[in-house]
């Protein structure tokens, strides 16, 4: 989690970044370093409503990961790498996944 904070802030070292983080043990804030670009907070726990990421992990779970075995990590690293680059060149794709009405409507 320190590495993406760093990269995150390394990449965007111009703005002031609010990072909403959910309740993962790898993310307790005793263990981050925050960046001075950035602000963190936590989600309530069990709040999809809240992280619209976690629908982009159903979706690539359905349609990536559904009925399959993997002989080893880097057979599951590549097909997770597969899903992220299947996202990264379809916006649109996120989008509907994401675009929750408070997130479109946020004025």
């Amino acid at each position: 989690m320190n590495i993406f904070l760093e990269e995150l802030s390394r990449r965007h070292c111009h703005e002031y970044l609010l990072v909403i983080y959910d309740g993962a043990p790898c993310h307790k804030i005793s263990a981050l370093t925050i960046p001075k670009n950035m602000m963190i907070e936590q989600l309530p726990p069990y709040s999809p409503e809240l992280n619209p990421v976690e629908h982009i992990w159903d979706e690539a779970r359905e349609k990536f990961f559904k009925n399959l075995v993997f002989k080893n990590m880097d057979a599951v690293e590549d097909k997770l790498t597969e899903a992220l680059l299947y996202f990264e060149s379809h916006p649109k794709v996120v989008k509907s996944l994401t675009g929750f009405e408070w997130i479109i409507n946020h004025s």
